[in-house]
């Protein structure tokens, strides 16, 4: 059997693939803090 082939990926993709998932995480993440704090606090 043959080994599967190892690709290499460029370290700027994976910024940005980083970027397109973080930035709407971090924003969600902050709205719900935000919401949560005016719900408790």
């Amino acid at each position: 059997m043959s080994e599967p082939q190892q690709t290499h990926t460029p370290v700027g993709l994976i910024a940005l693939a980083w970027t397109l998932v973080g930035v709407p995480l971090a924003y969600g993440l902050y709205q719900t803090i935000k919401t949560a704090s005016s719900l408790f606090g």
